[in-house]
């Protein structure tokens, strides 16, 4: 008869075997091939080439990770929340409206984004069932107008 301890060494059991070489080599087999289908997914619908497939390394856990940055995200204010578009990719986005302002705050011009429905690379590499987000509200977003830039010249 076999007998299992609550622990080793002051670990749970669970941490124990979840640390055995043996295990780790399967957790990142299994990484490395979630990331290679999520990359052959991702090549199919790359529009920029912006967005990429990485994986990272835990304690104990493997990650494949949705990476995006684009010159929009890149230079972010240390105020806000760093922005990236990979939920987005994942999961899409609500369409929302769009007013341009100028330096007085008037509406110079609006416009309308479209909704954009998820592409679900990671769920569909993990073999997850996809889960829809939950339709937002309408919003509007305000953008404030950049000068224009004259050109000095003869004419």
């Amino acid at each position: 008869m076999a007998y299992i301890y609550k622990g080793l060494n002051g670990k749970k059991m669970s941490e124990v075997i979840a640390s055995l070489d043996e295990v780790q080599g399967e957790i990142w087999e299994r990484t490395f091939e979630i990331a290679a289908r999520a990359e052959a997914l991702l090549v199919q619908h790359r529009a920029e080439g912006v967005a990429q497939i990485d994986m990272a390394k835990g304690d104990i856990d493997a990650y494949v990770v949705l990476e995006d940055t684009n010159r929009t995200n890149k230079k972010h204010d240390p105020k806000k929340p760093y922005s990236n578009s990979a939920a987005s990719i994942e999961f899409g986005r609500s369409g929302y409206d769009v007013e341009v302002v100028d330096s007085s705050g008037q509406v110079v011009n609006e416009y309308e984004v479209g909704e954009m429905e998820g592409l679900y690379i990671l769920t569909e590499a993990s073999h997850l069932p996809k889960k829809r987000r939950a339709v937002r509200t309408p919003k509007t977003v305000r953008i404030k107008q950049k000068k224009r830039k004259t050109s000095g010249g003869d004419g």
